[in-house]
């Protein structure tokens, strides 16, 4: 009975706590829904500025084209003016002498002008060059970026991790996310009694309303191309020409996906990668360029460190040879030292023999007698002496 109670118990705790995942996983929905529905105004809304700002773009360059042809003919109108009256100059002064032909100044203004306008031409085609010479050295720039980078993944090991998954990717092929609240699991877990518990149908519907909103995202990011004008331009069109049922169609592609096995999705997705990369990928060239120079700039701080450690060991070998030629200083000193040592040694020796001898000199006085004393103590003065000159 004991048991059954705590059984019983423990099935009241977890209907509880499935109680409160559920109302989480209820409010987390309308979440969802809400920020679905917002991100479905704003792709309208980028929509509607895309072709927009394209509308004031076109009509500003033909602003410009009407501008430039204005300021070319009325380049032309002068030129035409100052010929004119050079002509007239030229048949006016046919019958004058050589003194009285003189440039008027209305003629010389006229002239002026002419070569200000020129000279204004000539600038203005100088700062196009200059222009179109900044643009191709910023382009030159991006693509050694570029080609240093795919050389140095070249040179390095391949990695299967070099290339970001994609977001529909992560969904798909993802590990199920957890929703724990003290200690519950969304995921299926076994009971004390063995029984397994499955996964509400509510999370499948959480996982589509997430992928909708990334796909919906991802189309978000392929129609902001449009303000860039050029070839981007093409993706707006794939986007405009999809309409809101190509979002309909991904997310119930999605939900089909989920349902099928997790290895044959894997397994169609290497095989579909390589065809579809131009199309799935959507990261902007300025974020590669971004990446590509903080790859560059890691790069850099990694062989400046690798550089910074090879100056410390030569540092540290140099020490060694210091710390070695002291050694050797250290070990001459004390072969000398011990040489002194055996000098002083060999010395004391000697004196120690000496000692001996006037010892056993002296015994042999004592035996001789007093007549042979005074000759012995006169030959000892004299070894003392020597002995005493080598102390010194």
């Amino acid at each position: 009975m004991g048991q059954l109670n705590y059984f019983v118990g423990y099935l009241t705790v977890l209907q509880e706590e499935n109680k409160i995942l559920d109302r989480l996983l209820r409010q987390k929905v309308a979440e969802v829904e809400k920020l679905s529905q917002t991100v479905r105004e704003l792709e309208e809304a980028v929509l509607q500025g895309g072709a927009a700002a394209n509308a004031v773009r076109e009509y500003q360059r033909k602003v410009q084209e009407m501008n430039e042809e204005k300021k070319i003919l009325g380049r032309e109108l002068a030129r035409a003016k100052v010929t004119a009256n050079r002509v007239a100059v030229v048949v006016a002064n046919e019958w004058k002498d050589a003194n009285d032909k003189v440039m008027p100044v209305k003629q010389w203004l006229e002239e002026r002008r002419f070569m200000q306008g020129e000279m204004q031409q000539l600038r203005d085609k100088l700062a196009i060059s200059e222009r179109t010479a900044r643009s191709e050295a910023q382009l030159k720039e991006k693509y050694q970026l570029r080609l240093k980078v795919l050389e140095d993944g070249l040179r390095g090991p391949p990695s299967s991790s070099s290339r970001p998954p994609t977001e529909g990717k992560t969904i798909s092929n993802g590990p199920p996310r957890r929703l724990s609240l003290g200690g519950a699991d969304s995921m299926s877990k076994a009971s004390p009694n063995g029984v397994l518990m499955r996964r509400s149908p509510s999370f499948n519907s959480r996982s589509s309303l997430t992928t909708s909103s990334s796909l919906v995202l991802k189309h978000a990011k392929g129609s902001s191309r449009s303000f860039d004008g050029g070839t981007r331009s093409l993706d707006r069109g794939k986007v405009l020409g999809n309409g809101p049922h190509s979002l309909n169609r991904s997310t119930d592609a999605v939900k089909d996906c989920e349902t099928t096995d997790n290895w044959k999705a894997d397994a169609e997705e290497k095989s579909n990668e390589t065809t579809n990369s131009d199309s799935s990928d959507m990261v902007s060239g300025v974020l590669y360029d971004m990446l590509q120079k903080e790859v560059v700039s890691l790069r850099k701080a990694c062989h400046e460190k690798d550089q910074s450690l090879k100056d410390k060991d030569d540092a540290i070998e140099m020490l060694a040879k210091k710390v070695d030629t002291l050694n050797k200083a250290m070990e001459v000193e004390a072969k000398k030292m011990r040489r002194e040592i055996a000098a002083m040694e060999k010395e004391f020796a000697a004196v120690r023999l000496e000692k001996e001898q006037e010892s056993k000199a002296k015994r042999l006085g004592n035996l001789k007698g007093p007549g042979s004393s005074s000759q012995t103590i006169s030959g000892r003065t004299a070894p003392r002496g020597g002995l005493a000159r080598n102390l010194q």
